[in-house]
This record gives C-alpha cells, sequence and structure tokens, in this order.
C-alpha cells in the first residue's frame, strides 16, 4: 500500500491549477528567483576564498566574512521562501511538493548555524570552522540540485500541460494558424 501511495505520489503535478495562479502572481516568486542565484554567487566566492584559506592559510578574514554573508543570505532565502510556500501551498514549511527539499534545508540550515556557533565561541579552531563550512556548503549543494530538479519538474509539467491545451484547441477547430499548415 505504501509503494502505491509513492507512485501515486511521484505523478501527481507538482502545482495544482490555483497554486500555480498563486506562484505566478505573488512576488515572493520572484524574490526567491532573486535571490537563489545571489546566493549561488556568494557561495561560489566564499567556496573559492575557503580553500584558498585551507590551501595556503592566506585570507582568514575574507573568508570568514563571505562565510558569515552566505549564512545571511542563506536565512533570509530561507525565511522568504517559507512565505512563498505558505501563499502558494498554504503551509510555511514543508509543502507536500517540496518536503524532501525542505527536510534537507534543515540540515543546511544547522550546519551554516553550527558554524556560526562555532565561529562565535571559538568552540573549533580556524581550520576546523573553515572545514564545517565546507560541509555546510556541501550540504547547499545538494538541495540547491534538489530545488532545480524541482523546478525542472515545474517546467515540464507546464510544458506538458501547455501540449494537452494545444492539442484539445486544434481537435475544437480552435487552434492557431500555425497549426492549420497539418505539422503535428
Amino acid at each position: 500500500m505504501r509503494h502505491r501511495q509513492a507512485r501515486h505520489d511521484r505523478h501527481q503535478p507538482l502545482y495544482t491549477p490555483a497554486e500555480r495562479e498563486r506562484r505566478d502572481s505573488t512576488v515572493w516568486t520572484l524574490v526567491q528567483g532573486v535571490l537563489a542565484p545571489l546566493q549561488f554567487l556568494v557561495f561560489l566566492v566564499s567556496l573559492i576564498l575557503v580553500l584558498r584559506y585551507l590551501a595556503t592559510g592566506t585570507g582568514e578574514t575574507a573568508a570568514t566574512v563571505s562565510i558569515v554573508v552566505k549564512t545571511l543570505i542563506l536565512y533570509t532565502i530561507m525565511i522568504t521562501g517559507s512565505v512563498w510556500e505558505k501563499v502558494v501551498f498554504g503551509k510555511w514549511l514543508f509543502a507536500r511538493p517540496f518536503f524532501w527539499e525542505d527536510v534537507f534545508s534543515m540540515l543546511v540550515l544547522a550546519l551554516h548555524t553550527a558554524y556560526l556557533g562555532a565561529l562565535f565561541t571559538g568552540w573549533l579552531p580556524v581550520r576546523g570552522q573553515m572545514l564545517l563550512a565546507l560541509a555546510a556548503y556541501a550540504a547547499y549543494v545538494i538541495n540547491a540540485t534538489q530545488f532545480l530538479l524541482k523546478l525542472r519538474a515545474a517546467r515540464l509539467q507546464q510544458a506538458r500541460e501547455d501540449a494537452v491545451a494545444a492539442r484539445s484547441a486544434q481537435d475544437t477547430g480552435q487552434a492557431p494558424a500555425q497549426a492549420l499548415g497539418g505539422a503535428e
């Protein structure tokens, strides 16, 4: 029975028509669309700075500041993403379509927060802090990949629905002029 439910969930559309409408009409979609690439850019710069510090022992301050900035952007995107989920799905977190992405996001948040704890309390030496940051970054990459795959799934779902609508319009004689040329 559990297997059947999992198969059903996998084939459920990512968004209902009402959820898609809310997604497309809320400013929070744009906010997420701006913050996600910004966070990735900050991540890349920070990753280079952290690796440079680990390899050479120089640039500790730059690496540390970059990790703190990356973490603050992560907190921002998590808060605004939670608002986005509430607007689109009616839940602050763990909405059905993004449940596993949100679960893994908690690990990402925990690792970044642990880094801040280590930084401000000194319970890890600087090298340990940088290694903890790398662990947080590895989790972030996995989580970002989850979200990119979900975005791709949403685009594929939309393309399928558009194709069905176009075929339906063509079948009812409401096809665009190019469809009348017989190309199908």
